[in-house]
């Protein structure tokens, strides 16, 4: 197609609805992530000792999985916008396998989670133990969550990529899927040194 005949693509990409979902995402967690910088101005001590039962290492991991896991997203959106119509079913079969390693790395972490969170509550803690607990488990389940419903998108995603039901055209549907796997993505990277690092 000529340069002047291509169609110019929609800015932001993805559905607009996905934009408002990020921004009210943003801002809850936001309020949440500045209670936590104000709760634990006021009993600093009583943070620190409490974040020492923190496993820094399933965290750094996690960290990790999720960063990949966008990576993956990323080369799966960018395989399909980048086809040809000579090599469609490959490139929807390429890009369906990243979108199915994003959602293994994602089972992973919520599967680390689980374990992160076993263990804390067999040492008897919970939302009720003290102020630190409080808003680490508020923080980190309600972040689980949105895990566990990226996952299934990824998995709806994957499913429809294989069966090229996205193409170089039209693919804001993955593109939208793919916005909220990095927002989820974003959360962590802030929610791991606020919660697990900074003394």
């Amino acid at each position: 197609m000529p340069k002047y005949l291509t169609i110019k693509e929609p800015y932001p990409p993805g559905d607009f609805a996905i934009w408002i979902i990020v921004y009210v995402e943003l801002l809850t967690f936001g309020l949440l992530f500045a209670g936590y910088a104000f709760s634990r101005r006021i009993n600093l001590q009583m943070f620190n000792d409490s974040q020492l039962l923190l496993n820094q290492s399933i965290g750094f991991i996690n960290t990790l999985i999720l960063i990949s896991s966008s990576f993956f997203i990323v080369k799966a959106v960018q395989k399909i916008k980048n086809e040809t119509n000579e090599n469609s079913y490959k490139s929807s079969i390429i890009a369906s396998k990243w979108l199915l390693s994003a959602m293994l790395l994602g089972i992973i972490f919520l599967m680390l989670k689980l374990t992160e969170f076993s263990h804390l509550f067999e040492q008897g803690i919970t939302l009720s133990t003290n102020t630190f607990f409080m808003f680490y488990l508020l923080l980190t389940m309600f972040h689980f969550m949105h895990v566990s419903l990226g996952v299934i998108i990824l998995f709806n995603l994957h499913h429809k990529t294989k069966a090229q039901g996205y193409s170089q055209n039209d693919c804001r549907g993955l593109e939208t899927g793919a916005i909220y796997w990095h927002l989820v993505d974003l959360l962590w990277i802030v929610l791991f040194p606020l919660v697990y690092i900074i003394r």
